[in-house]
Protein backbone atom coordinates (compact mmCIF):
# COMPACT_ATOMS: atom_id res chain seq x y z
CA UNK A 1 0.00 0.00 0.00
CA UNK A 2 2.80 2.41 0.91
CA UNK A 3 4.52 1.67 -2.40
CA UNK A 4 1.29 2.41 -4.28
CA UNK A 5 0.87 5.73 -2.43
CA UNK A 6 4.50 6.64 -3.13
CA UNK A 7 4.04 5.89 -6.83
CA UNK A 8 0.91 8.04 -6.96
CA UNK A 9 2.78 10.96 -5.34
CA UNK A 10 5.72 10.65 -7.76
CA UNK A 11 3.34 10.45 -10.74
CA UNK A 12 1.52 13.54 -9.50
CA UNK A 13 4.75 15.51 -9.08
CA UNK A 14 5.98 14.54 -12.54
CA UNK A 15 2.69 15.52 -14.21
CA UNK A 16 2.68 18.88 -12.38
CA UNK A 17 6.24 19.52 -13.47
CA UNK A 18 5.31 18.82 -17.07
CA UNK A 19 2.55 21.48 -16.99
CA UNK A 20 4.86 24.17 -15.60
CA UNK A 21 7.09 25.08 -18.52
CA UNK A 22 10.53 26.55 -17.76
CA UNK A 23 11.36 30.17 -18.61
CA UNK A 24 13.29 30.26 -21.89
CA UNK A 25 16.36 32.40 -22.52
CA UNK A 26 20.10 32.23 -23.19
CA UNK A 27 21.12 35.37 -21.25
CA UNK A 28 19.98 37.08 -18.03
CA UNK A 29 18.23 39.75 -20.12
CA UNK A 30 16.34 37.16 -22.16
CA UNK A 31 15.31 35.22 -19.05
CA UNK A 32 14.14 38.44 -17.35
CA UNK A 33 12.10 39.59 -20.34
CA UNK A 34 10.46 36.20 -20.88
CA UNK A 35 9.65 35.94 -17.16
CA UNK A 36 7.98 39.37 -17.19
CA UNK A 37 6.00 38.63 -20.33
CA UNK A 38 4.86 35.28 -18.93
CA UNK A 39 3.68 36.89 -15.66
CA UNK A 40 0.06 37.99 -16.13
CA UNK A 41 0.49 40.74 -13.50
CA UNK A 42 3.35 42.37 -15.48
CA UNK A 43 2.91 41.26 -19.07
CA UNK A 44 1.94 43.80 -21.76
CA UNK A 45 0.48 40.97 -23.82
CA UNK A 46 -3.23 40.72 -24.51
CA UNK A 47 -4.89 37.77 -22.80
CA UNK A 48 -5.16 35.72 -25.99
CA UNK A 49 -1.46 36.26 -26.81
CA UNK A 50 -0.46 35.52 -23.23
CA UNK A 51 -2.32 32.21 -23.38
CA UNK A 52 -0.12 31.02 -26.26
CA UNK A 53 3.09 32.74 -25.14
CA UNK A 54 6.21 30.55 -25.20
CA UNK A 55 8.89 33.21 -25.32
CA UNK A 56 10.01 36.33 -27.16
CA UNK A 57 12.04 36.01 -30.36
CA UNK A 58 15.62 37.18 -29.80
CA UNK A 59 18.62 37.51 -32.05
CA UNK A 60 21.47 35.24 -30.98
CA UNK A 61 23.62 37.08 -28.44
CA UNK A 62 26.46 38.90 -30.22
CA UNK A 63 29.24 40.48 -28.16
CA UNK A 64 30.19 42.78 -31.06
CA UNK A 65 26.99 44.69 -30.30
CA UNK A 66 28.26 45.60 -26.83
CA UNK A 67 30.03 48.94 -27.25
CA UNK A 68 31.78 51.49 -25.08
CA UNK A 69 30.42 54.98 -25.65
CA UNK A 70 31.62 58.43 -24.67
CA UNK A 71 28.92 60.59 -23.14
CA UNK A 72 28.95 64.32 -23.85
CA UNK A 73 26.51 65.78 -21.34
CA UNK A 74 24.22 68.62 -22.44
CA UNK A 75 23.07 70.21 -19.16
CA UNK A 76 21.48 73.28 -20.77
CA UNK A 77 19.03 71.49 -23.05
CA UNK A 78 15.37 72.43 -22.67
CA UNK A 79 12.50 70.08 -21.89
CA UNK A 80 10.33 69.26 -24.90
CA UNK A 81 7.23 67.20 -25.64
CA UNK A 82 8.19 63.91 -27.27
CA UNK A 83 5.33 62.51 -29.34
CA UNK A 84 3.91 59.10 -28.47
CA UNK A 85 1.68 56.53 -30.13
CA UNK A 86 -1.32 58.14 -28.39
CA UNK A 87 -2.32 61.76 -27.69
CA UNK A 88 -0.06 61.76 -24.63
CA UNK A 89 3.13 63.81 -24.78
CA UNK A 90 6.21 62.67 -22.88
CA UNK A 91 8.23 65.48 -21.29
CA UNK A 92 11.87 64.76 -22.17
CA UNK A 93 15.23 66.48 -22.49
CA UNK A 94 18.42 65.46 -24.24
CA UNK A 95 20.68 64.42 -21.37
CA UNK A 96 23.68 64.00 -23.64
CA UNK A 97 25.12 62.64 -26.85
CA UNK A 98 26.66 59.16 -27.00
CA UNK A 99 29.51 58.55 -29.46
CA UNK A 100 30.68 55.02 -30.18
CA UNK A 101 32.04 52.69 -32.85
CA UNK A 102 30.04 49.77 -34.18
CA UNK A 103 31.04 47.44 -37.01
CA UNK A 104 33.86 49.80 -38.03
CA UNK A 105 31.68 52.92 -38.17
CA UNK A 106 31.35 55.85 -35.77
CA UNK A 107 27.84 56.72 -34.62
CA UNK A 108 26.12 59.25 -32.37
CA UNK A 109 22.84 58.88 -30.52
CA UNK A 110 20.95 61.27 -28.28
CA UNK A 111 20.16 59.81 -24.88
CA UNK A 112 17.09 61.21 -23.13
CA UNK A 113 15.99 61.92 -19.58
CA UNK A 114 12.28 61.90 -18.73
CA UNK A 115 10.82 64.46 -16.33
CA UNK A 116 8.42 61.89 -14.84
CA UNK A 117 11.26 59.46 -14.12
CA UNK A 118 13.12 62.06 -12.06
CA UNK A 119 10.40 61.82 -9.42
CA UNK A 120 9.89 58.05 -9.64
CA UNK A 121 11.57 56.13 -6.83
CA UNK A 122 14.36 53.93 -8.12
CA UNK A 123 14.47 55.64 -11.52
CA UNK A 124 15.99 59.00 -10.63
CA UNK A 125 19.12 58.13 -12.67
CA UNK A 126 17.24 56.49 -15.55
CA UNK A 127 18.14 57.34 -19.14
CA UNK A 128 16.19 56.42 -22.26
CA UNK A 129 17.94 55.39 -25.48
CA UNK A 130 15.53 54.92 -28.41
CA UNK A 131 16.97 54.09 -31.82
CA UNK A 132 16.13 53.13 -35.39
CA UNK A 133 18.18 50.92 -37.72
CA UNK A 134 18.09 49.00 -41.02
CA UNK A 135 16.27 45.99 -39.52
CA UNK A 136 13.12 48.00 -38.72
CA UNK A 137 10.02 46.88 -40.58
CA UNK A 138 11.65 43.60 -41.54
CA UNK A 139 13.40 41.70 -38.78
CA UNK A 140 12.39 44.13 -36.05
CA UNK A 141 9.49 46.44 -35.21
CA UNK A 142 9.12 49.21 -37.77
CA UNK A 143 9.02 51.99 -35.18
CA UNK A 144 12.41 51.21 -33.65
CA UNK A 145 13.48 49.87 -30.28
CA UNK A 146 14.53 51.06 -26.83
CA UNK A 147 17.46 50.47 -24.46
CA UNK A 148 17.39 51.33 -20.74
CA UNK A 149 20.48 53.03 -19.30
CA UNK A 150 21.58 54.65 -16.03
CA UNK A 151 23.51 57.89 -15.50
CA UNK A 152 27.20 56.99 -15.09
CA UNK A 153 29.57 58.56 -12.59
CA UNK A 154 31.94 59.58 -15.37
CA UNK A 155 31.53 60.04 -19.10
CA UNK A 156 31.93 56.43 -20.24
CA UNK A 157 28.91 54.21 -20.79
CA UNK A 158 28.40 50.66 -22.01
CA UNK A 159 25.62 50.15 -24.53
CA UNK A 160 24.48 46.56 -24.99
CA UNK A 161 22.31 46.36 -28.08
CA UNK A 162 21.53 42.76 -27.10
CA UNK A 163 19.20 44.34 -24.52
CA UNK A 164 17.23 46.32 -27.12
CA UNK A 165 13.50 45.77 -26.67
CA UNK A 166 10.22 46.69 -28.35
CA UNK A 167 7.86 49.41 -27.11
CA UNK A 168 4.92 47.90 -25.19
CA UNK A 169 2.47 49.27 -27.75
CA UNK A 170 3.81 46.62 -30.15
CA UNK A 171 2.01 44.05 -28.00
CA UNK A 172 -1.00 46.09 -26.94
CA UNK A 173 -2.23 49.40 -28.38
CA UNK A 174 -3.52 50.52 -24.97
CA UNK A 175 0.05 51.49 -24.09
CA UNK A 176 1.41 54.94 -24.89
CA UNK A 177 4.93 54.66 -26.28
CA UNK A 178 7.38 57.45 -27.19
CA UNK A 179 8.05 57.66 -30.92
CA UNK A 180 11.75 57.30 -31.71
CA UNK A 181 13.18 60.62 -32.99
CA UNK A 182 14.51 60.32 -36.55
CA UNK A 183 17.83 61.80 -35.44
CA UNK A 184 18.52 58.54 -33.57
CA UNK A 185 18.85 56.52 -36.75
CA UNK A 186 21.75 54.08 -37.12
CA UNK A 187 22.79 53.48 -40.72
CA UNK A 188 23.44 49.79 -40.04
CA UNK A 189 21.61 46.55 -39.29
CA UNK A 190 21.47 46.00 -35.54
CA UNK A 191 20.91 42.24 -35.41
CA UNK A 192 20.74 42.13 -31.63
CA UNK A 193 18.05 42.25 -28.99
CA UNK A 194 14.37 41.46 -29.52
CA UNK A 195 12.97 40.77 -32.97
CA UNK A 196 9.58 41.74 -34.37
CA UNK A 197 6.56 40.35 -32.52
CA UNK A 198 4.59 37.80 -34.53
CA UNK A 199 1.21 36.88 -33.09
CA UNK A 200 0.40 33.18 -32.83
Amino acid sequence: MRILVALLIVTSLVSCGEHKKPILGETPFQLKMNAEFKDASKSPLKSRDLKNFKGLDFFVYDSTFVVTATLKRTPDTEWFNMKTTTDRLSKERIFGVLTFELKGKTFQLNVYQGEEMLTTEGFEDYLFLPFLDHTNGNLTYGGGRYIDLRIPEGNIMEIDFNSAYNPYCVYNEKFSCPIVPRINYLDIEVRAGIKAFVKE
